[in-house]
C-alpha cells in the first residue's frame, strides 16, 4: 500500500441567476464556504457543476473568478472534458496556464462502443497539445459517458505520459473497480465518489473522495477522514454515509442544490438549467433530512 495523504475535493455546485446565467457571486462564496468547512480543495465543473450544461466561457470566467477571489489553483481540479477535442485542449491550457493542480478530463463521451485506441488517442491529442505541465486526472463515469476507462487504458497513458497521468475518479459505483485502479496503478491518486467508501479507500492506498453530496456535508466528511483511525471512527462514518444514503434516493443535482439552498437561507442556490427541473414538494422533507444531519 502507498501511503499518502486522504483529501476530499468537492464538485462544487453551480449557481444560476434568474436568467440562467452564472451567478459568479455566488458559486465563489460556496466555494469559499466549502474550503473553510473542511474541503482540502474543489473540482468545479464536472457533473454535479452541470459542467456540459456550461459554455468553455462560463467554465473559463467562473474558474478565472475562483482564483482572483483568493482560492490557491493548487486547490482546484477543474473538469474539461468535453466531445470536442478543440474545447478539451481550451480549458485544459487555461486551467494548466492558471497554475491548477490538474484537469478532471472525461473522454469525448457522444459517441458509444469507441476501442480503448480510440480513448487513447483522443486523450494523447489533448496531453500533446498543452504540453508537459497538463496533469490529468482521468474521470471514470461509464454509467453517464458510456465511455469507459478501462485498466489497460490506463496503463497505456501512464506508459506513454507517465507522472502526467495524476489520478483518476471513479464514479462507477463499483468498488471493485476502484481496488483494483489503486491496486495497479498504486503511483496515481485514485478517489471515490463516495464518501461511505473513504475507510476502504484509504486502507486500500486510495487518495480520498470526489463526491456530490459534499456540497452539503464538507465538516462531516472531513472529520471522518481525520477520524480514520480514531475512537468515533464508527459514528463519523454513519453520519456520512446517512447523508449520502438520503440523496442516492432523490434527483441528486437538484436535491444538492436544494440542500445548499436550505442551508444558506437562499433559494437562487436551487436554481438548475434544463433539462433538470428544481426539485418539488415531494422531496422537500428528505432534503430537509439531509441538511439537518449534516455537519
Amino acid at each position: 500500500m502507498t501511503s499518502r495523504k486522504i483529501e476530499l475535493f468537492v464538485p462544487a455546485i453551480t449557481p444560476f441567476a434568474a436568467d440562467l446565467s452564472v451567478d459568479t457571486a455566488r458559486f465563489v462564496a460556496h466555494a469559499k464556504a466549502l474550503i473553510a468547512g473542511g474541503a482540502h480543495g474543489l473540482a468545479p465543473f464536472g457533473t454535479t457543476s452541470e459542467a456540459n450544461s456550461l459554455s468553455v466561457a462560463e467554465r473559463m470566467a467562473a474558474l478565472d473568478a475562483l482564483v482572483e477571489a483568493g482560492i490557491s489553483p493548487q486547490q482546484l481540479i477543474p473538469g474539461t472534458g468535453c466531445c470536442a477535442a478543440a474545447d478539451t485542449i481550451t480549458l485544459s491550457e487555461h486551467a494548466t496556464r492558471l497554475g491548477c493542480r490538474g484537469v478532471l478530463m472525461l473522454p469525448p463521451f457522444f459517441y458509444k462502443g469507441v476501442s480503448d485506441a480510440g480513448v487513447f488517442d483522443a486523450y494523447a491529442q489533448v496531453i500533446e497539445a498543452v504540453g508537459p505541465d497538463l496533469r490529468v486526472y482521468l474521470y471514470h463515469i461509464p454509467q453517464m459517458s458510456g465511455v469507459p476507462i478501462t485498466l489497460p487504458l490506463i496503463e497505456r497513458l501512464i506508459d506513454a505520459y507517465g507522472a502526467q497521468i495524476a489520478g483518476l475518479k471513479d464514479s462507477s459505483g463499483d468498488w471493485d473497480n476502484t481496488a483494483a485502479v489503486i491496486a495497479a496503478f498504486p503511483q496515481i491518486d485514485t478517489y471515490s465518489a463516495s464518501e461511505s467508501l473513504i475507510p476502504e479507500n484509504a486502507a486500500k492506498g486510495g487518495a480520498g473522495c470526489i463526491s456530490a453530496s459534499s456540497n452539503v456535508n464538507p465538516g462531516g466528511i472531513r472529520a471522518l477522514i481525520d477520524g480514520l483511525n480514531g475512537p468515533e471512527h464508527h459514528a463519523l462514518h454513519h453520519q456520512v454515509s446517512q447523508v449520502r444514503k438520503i440523496f442516492e434516493g432523490l434527483p441528486l443535482i437538484p436535491a444538492i442544490k436544494s440542500a445548499v439552498a436550505l442551508q444558506k437561507d437562499d433559494n437562487h442556490y436551487a436554481r438548475v438549467r434544463p433539462p433538470f427541473t428544481v426539485t418539488g414538494l415531494e422531496h422537500a422533507d428528505a432534503v430537509a433530512e439531509a441538511v439537518r444531519v449534516a455537519r
